[in-house]
């Protein structure tokens, strides 16, 4: 019997030293994008990212939580504005901050998570004009710890983030590529983009 459980615990020894090693082969850096053609002036593809105020219209991730909570600091957009969120499980609680903004070229910015667990990470929007489109992409970059490393055994972010921007780009293309509205002489042009609820605009004025 003892010779059995010792055996029994070196099996299970050798299994664990098996899975942590697979574990540390895993990529210590990871880097997930998505791609999508928009037929709109860059500028106004760029201002539905460079303005933070304007993401609620179409991120997927805020979608996620109908009670999500947000709010805003710094300037209205471009370099030094802050998003916060905090919301269920699935979205988490955490900030963006724009770092590097170049008009209709690129937004990068810093990714701070909080829950479910503590991370940063950097999210970069590039704008790249192919003929009369402009082809946008959204990357995330970031590191893996262990843990994210033994998650990824299991399941892959590349899918589920990656799907997320594709929902994400999908509606950015919705929005910009709706025609202005024609306004005559004198009159001002009404904005027609999606509004934030009264919640979350009495949130963003804190």
């Amino acid at each position: 019997m003892k010779k059995i459980l010792l055996g029994a615990a070196a099996l299970l020894a050798l299994l664990v030293l098996g899975f942590l090693a697979v574990v540390a082969m895993q990529p210590s850096e990871f880097h997930i994008s998505r791609s999508l053609a928009m037929a709109t002036p860059a500028d106004r593809v760029f201002e539905q990212v460079n303005d933070l105020h304007k993401s609620p219209d179409w991120s997927p991730f805020i979608k996620m939580d109908p009670n999500i909570k947000y709010s805003y600091e710094g300037p209205q957009s471009g370099e030094g504005a802050v998003y916060k969120w905090s919301g269920n499980d699935e979205v988490g609680e955490g900030s963006m901050t724009i770092v590097e903004s170049k008009p209709n070229e690129l937004v990068r910015m810093k990714l701070a998570f909080i829950r479910p667990m503590t991370d940063t990470g950097e999210a970069v929007f590039t704008f790249k004009p192919e003929g009369d489109k402009i082809n946008v992409t959204w990357a995330m970059n970031g590191k893996n710890g262990f843990l994210k490393k033994a998650i990824c055994l299991f399941m892959s972010f590349d899918k589920i983030i990656g799907g997320k921007f594709e929902e994400g780009l999908a509606s950015m293309k919705e929005i910009v590529e709706k025609p202005a509205p024609r306004t005559g002489d004198g009159e001002k042009p009404k904005d027609e983009s999606p509004k934030l609820n009264e919640s979350a605009e009495a949130k963003s004025q804190t």
